[in-house]
């Protein structure tokens, strides 16, 4: 009995070891400044990385995690050709309801691990700066759940400066970032269908996307200089006057609405604003139209942007007073 206890905590150690490895080189190839294929190595070794401290916490709790079929109220385990045992994948193990990631994290490796699936078999670019938030939220993730599922020693912020590469960006680089030309159309079609799909709580948790703002700062007292990055906590003063005098940056993920949140928006401001006059006003002005940039279509569903909300609240606002008859 003690022989078959060593063996399982060896295994678990073993895992464990090489799921934190794998996650640490990850990052360090997407920090290398002479590595092009970055995104595609960093969430196959994220991904390896995740799968093995799932498999880890699974044996911690003796919980079966082999592909299997029952016949004859028997378990039949499924195996490779040479009879190896088949180990769930990252998606069967976030589908367990025994598993220890929450709904925004298990929302950023799904989302990581379909990426995986439309990249594999051919060449992308231009999705690092595009992604980064996601690559960030999935490494802070891992860091934080291994240290509270095993060990804070386990942690590998210790080891790392800044989890992933910042580098210095020019005004004119930034304002490529909020469009990809080069994209392929079957990752932002990806991309914009997986978004589409969650709810607005989801979709700006700093578990799935962890997002920051970085400004350009003049020290106004000596040795503020060297400090690169600051961090705000939420419900500071500074917090409440960025989020205040910084409301919109250069958006790279729209915030998508449907017709019926802009309706409830607009009865929320006092307007008297219904869905014919909304279909009336987007016909007007042609919206949906390509180049028009109003909005987006996502899984068969049109997604209006807010530049489209401020324009309706505009025109709202300037036909207050005849609200009852508003000339189309």
């Amino acid at each position: 009995m003690p022989t078959r206890h060593r063996r399982v905590k060896s295994i678990k150690d073993e895992l464990l070891k090489k799921s934190r490895e794998s996650a640490l080189a990850a990052v360090q190839i997407f920090n290398s400044p002479s590595i092009l294929f970055k995104s595609e190595i960093y969430i196959v070794l994220m991904v390896i990385a995740w799968t093995y401290l799932m498999h880890a916490y699974f044996r911690s709790k003796k919980i079966d995690y082999r592909h299997f079929s029952m016949i004859g109220g028997r378990k039949k385990y499924d195996t490779t050709k040479r009879g190896a045992y088949k180990w769930w994948e990252l998606e069967r193990c976030l589908n367990c309801e025994r598993s220890p990631v929450e709904t925004d994290a298990a929302n950023n490796l799904r989302f990581l691990v379909g990426l995986r699936h439309e990249i594999e078999h051919q060449m992308t670019s231009k999705i690092d700066d595009l992604l980064s938030a996601r690559f960030q939220a999935c490494c802070l993730n891992y860091n934080t759940l291994i240290k509270k599922l095993f060990s804070e020693k386990l942690g590998i912020d210790k080891h790392l400066s800044f989890s992933l590469q910042l580098s210095s960006l020019s005004d004119s680089q930034v304002d490529m970032l909020s469009d990809q030309p080069g994209l392929p159309k079957n990752i932002q079609k990806f991309i914009e269908g997986f978004d589409g799909a969650l709810s607005r709580e989801e979709f700006n948790s700093p578990k799935y996307a962890y997002r920051v703002l970085f400004v350009a700062k003049t020290a106004n007292n000596f040795g503020q200089a060297d400090r690169v990055i600051q961090f705000v906590k939420p419900g500071s003063e500074l917090a409440e006057k960025v989020n205040t005098e910084y409301t919109l940056l250069k958006e790279i993920e729209k915030v998508k609405y449907l017709p019926s949140e802009i309706i409830d928006k607009m009865k929320t401001e006092g307007f008297k604003f219904t869905m014919h006059d909304h279909t009336l006003l987007w016909k007007k002005h042609g919206a949906k139209e390509d180049g028009k940039n109003f909005g987006t279509t996502v899984s068969k569903t049109w997604y209006w942007y807010e530049s489209w909300v401020n324009l309706v609240r505009q025109h709202c606002e300037k036909h207050r007073e005849d609200q009852r008859d508003i000339p189309w």
